[in-house]
């Protein structure tokens, strides 16, 4: 059976457009997080990036070369970099959500357990990244 172009773009252009809204929803988060302390920046423009590069070289270039949120996008594409002040951050709003987990007492033991298991796995993460370039 023969391949439809026709078929193929019909197909495609609703997917890049997803991609593409996606991406900027991406954008819009993580800008939100410039100004509000609770709210990572970096995840969610990694997530940008990620949706441009399946829907649209143009806007991954834009984001990947911007000045403001390009060398650390670079920084993790390259060489996996999460740097110490993001790992001290992701860190502490951590450790801040358990204590209001425990805190609050909503969660029982089981769900408790799977928050803190979790959250042990996100933090060994994290920490497993390099902080720095490497030297050359």
């Amino acid at each position: 059976m023969q391949d439809h172009p026709v078929e193929e773009k019909i197909i495609r252009k609703p997917v890049v457009l997803i991609w593409r809204c996606l991406g900027l929803l991406f954008v819009a988060i993580g800008c939100a997080g410039v100004v509000l302390p609770v709210l990572p920046t970096t995840p969610f423009m990694l997530l940008a990036l990620w949706a441009f590069a399946k829907g649209s070289p143009a806007l991954h270039a834009w984001l990947i070369t911007h000045p403001n949120f390009g060398p650390p996008l670079q920084d993790w594409t390259r060489y996996g970099i999460i740097p110490r002040q993001a790992k001290a951050v992701a860190i502490s709003v951590m450790l801040l959500s358990l204590g209001v987990t425990i805190y609050s007492g909503a969660a029982g033991p089981v769900v408790l357990g799977l928050v803190i298991a979790l959250m042990l796995v996100g933090a060994a993460f994290i920490l497993s990244r390099p902080s720095d370039r490497p030297t050359e």
